[in-house]
């Protein structure tokens, strides 16, 4: 206790006990694939802050970029703010091996990625890749955008998994004066056997996103038109949106910011066909330009994560908790530890509440927080473990809006009554 010698007023400072706990980002993204320059920074995962410093380390002498370039250039157009590029150099493995690992295995020790994409790479080999990535059970903190194939005769074939063998995107044609010019492009796997099944498979837990077509940009370092898959533009707009409404807000019905055109108009009735998929459409729309015209991740769609938002505010709860709960560890574990916990969680999911994000008109009907006896038994105190179960109710893109209309004679001749 403090001594105090004279007679007077005297005020402390008392801790409230309280711990905030912050949202973590959910806008940074991470890119694999081949720089314009193969040889640069090669299997080394850099943090960049624009597009110019991407230019300084990836480009050098290169007069042509390549998916990946584009990529990143349409993430910081869109709204991008931050993002780590592993270059994998030409032939590159997604994954490498235990003695040189790259790609994806380098963005495993990174926390605050929210979103990885490797442009380009469009086959099962890939989609494989990128999947286990993002649904690893230590990690499942981020989502993979995925692009299709560049040419596609069926759409109905981007609804069926594509099996080892199907090949990526066609390889580098020589450009001419009737077609835009082609980015270097990954090497296709072998063995195809037609289009059968082009698509990405099923993520049960909604971890992955599809996005069809191609656009068309004007590529940054030739000055050319190139065809370009879209992944990295969508990370952007995935930012963007995160930054202007929040990430419980559908990354959809978003303009596409430095897309010239697409390789396909995709009609209302072919999406019909790839939207109960999980395949995200960018679609056309005259006097609006190219639009996002879809949000569904891959998961099933009676699942509860078949909405892109759902799934990345679920993520980005879980990673806050997580982060802003980390004092609780080697705590007594009685009463006095479960309050804390119920009170700083629960004050964090009303400031998610109140930014929109859970449904319900107040906080009860929007979450639920629980850590008692019944959640901590003495066999889990035994164990070392506190649980605490925690409820929310997220809210959900109106993604089909219905207008029912009907005539009324009674009501018109009312109106017209009155108007005389």
């Amino acid at each position: 206790m403090a001594n105090y010698q004279a007679p007077g007023v005297y005020v402390q400072e008392v801790p409230s006990g309280a711990r905030s706990i912050g949202q973590v980002s959910t806008s940074i993204a991470g890119f694999v694939g081949v720089a314009p320059d193969p040889l640069a920074h090669l299997d080394e995962a850099r943090v960049l802050d624009n597009w110019t410093q991407f230019v300084d380390q990836y480009v050098g002498k290169a007069t042509q970029g390549t998916p990946l370039s584009n990529a990143v250039f349409g993430f910081f157009a869109n709204g991008g703010g931050r993002c780590y590029v592993v270059n994998v150099g030409t032939g590159g493995s997604l994954t490498g091996t235990a003695r040189k690992p790259t790609g994806l295995t380098l963005f495993e020790a990174i926390d605050d990625i929210s979103m990885v994409a490797a442009p380009g790479y469009a086959d099962a080999d890939a989609y494989a890749a990128l999947q286990a990535h993002v649904e690893h059970p230590l990690r499942q903190d981020r989502m993979a955008i995925l692009d299709t194939v560049e040419k596609v005769d069926d759409v109905g074939a981007l609804t069926r998994a594509a099996t080892s063998g199907v090949p990526d995107a066609p390889g580098p044609e020589k450009p001419d004066a009737a077609k835009p010019d082609k980015p270097e492009k990954p090497e296709p796997a072998t063995g195809a056997t037609g289009e059968d099944a082009i698509g990405a498979p099923q993520s049960p837990g909604g971890y992955t996103a599809l996005y069809f077509p191609w656009i068309v940009m004007t590529d940054p370092v030739s000055g050319k038109k190139v065809t370009q898959p879209p992944s990295g533009h969508l990370a952007g707009i995935w930012a963007r949106v995160d930054g202007s409404r929040g990430v419980h807000k559908a990354p959809a019905n978003e303009p596409i910011q430095g897309a010239l055109d697409l390789v396909r108009r995709v009609s209302r009735g072919e999406q019909e066909v790839l939207n109960p998929a999980g395949v995200n459409c960018i679609r056309y729309f005259p006097g609006e330009g190219i639009r996002v015209w879809g949000a569904r991740t891959k998961a099933p769609e009676a699942s509860e994560y078949r909405y892109i938002n759902v799934r990345r505010l679920t993520n980005m709860i879980k990673e806050s908790v997580a982060d802003g709960t980390r004092w609780v560890v080697f705590e007594p574990n009685d009463h006095t530890l479960w309050k804390s916990i119920r009170r700083d969680i629960g004050a964090f999911l009303t400031n998610v509440w109140r930014d929109g994000a859970l449904l319900g008109t107040t906080p009860q009907q929007a979450f639920f927080v629980k850590c008692d006896e019944e959640t901590n038994p003495p066999e889990v105190r035994d164990a070392g473990q506190v649980v605490t179960l925690i409820g929310i109710a997220p809210v959900k893109p109106a993604e089909f809006v219905i207008f029912k209309l009907m005539q009324s004679a009674e009501a018109t001749s009312e109106t017209e009554s009155a108007g005389a």
